[in-house]
């Protein structure tokens, strides 16, 4: 049986992209085969190969990582529209650092990046992915994990935190349930629970006009958008039908005049 064939028989829809991909990671033959036993047992091909496409930038990822959402880009580019050279760019859950080093890789002149995430297993990988911006890398339970002197400071803060409710857990692939942190998928009961918790403390956080962005989806974002109001942000929605991709924006108060 060929390795396509073989892919093909575990269900992979796209063998054939696969199969190449895992040929040009294989560094034999020998590695060669244990790469297709890994996908063709369910591993995510992310994690397999050791990196995931985003925003044009092959990001690291690996065994215990949440791998980045293609729908995630467009969170990404409106992030970069907002970001300003120099801008102060904060990736809170950051994970692998994709969102951050996207952001950082496409506004010219560069931004002062910041990454935080609970999880040290994913920060591995992000220290390395936001390297080549001078990006920062801090661990903790959200903004608890942030150095002091970053509040009031942030001109944009991306977030894609966990939005799947408990009880869906179950509904999502195989790929993403058995092979990645749950930390980075149980949203709680209504799956915001840590969109309430972000939008909570963000004007702290957030500089005079700053902007916090965060994915959600189109069914729950009049919530995700009801937990920035609370916050004391001015609230809109943006959606991307392409990529089937909400993401709610929040703006902190401007310095009153004079």
């Amino acid at each position: 049986m060929t390795i396509v064939e073989r892919l093909r028989a575990a269900g992979c829809v796209f063998a054939e992209e696969e199969a190449d991909l895992l040929v040009a990671a294989a560094t034999d033959d020998g590695h060669l085969a244990e790469l297709v036993a890994r996908r063709a047992g369910g591993e995510p091909l992310e994690h397999v190969v050791g990196w995931a496409e985003f925003c044009g930038l092959r990001v690291e990822v690996g065994a215990g990582a949440f791998v980045p959402r293609r729908r995630s880009e467009f969170l990404a580019e409106e992030a970069v529209a907002l970001a300003g050279p120099g801008a102060v760019v904060l990736d809170l859950c950051c994970g692998v650092g994709a969102l951050g080093a996207a952001v950082a890789s496409q506004v010219p002149g560069g931004v002062e990046l910041h990454a935080a995430d609970i999880d040290p297993a994913a920060l591995e990988y992000a220290r390395r992915n936001v390297a080549p911006y001078g990006g920062s890398v801090w661990e903790g339970d959200l903004y608890g994990a942030l150095p002091a002197e970053l509040r009031g400071r942030v001109d944009v803060l991306v977030v894609n935190a966990p939005y799947v409710p408990t009880e869906e857990i179950g509904l999502m692939p195989s790929e993403a349930r058995d092979h990645e942190p749950l930390v980075s998928l149980d949203g709680g009961a209504d799956g915001l629970d840590v969109h309430r918790r972000v939008a909570a403390d963000a004007v702290r956080w957030l500089a005079p006009g700053g902007r916090l962005l965060i994915e959600t989806s189109a069914r729950q974002a009049p919530l995700t958008a009801s937990a920035l109001t609370s916050g004391g942000l001015a609230v809109r929605a943006v959606t991307s039908e392409e990529r089937y991709a909400t993401v709610v924006i929040g703006t902190a108060p401007a310095p009153a005049a004079g």
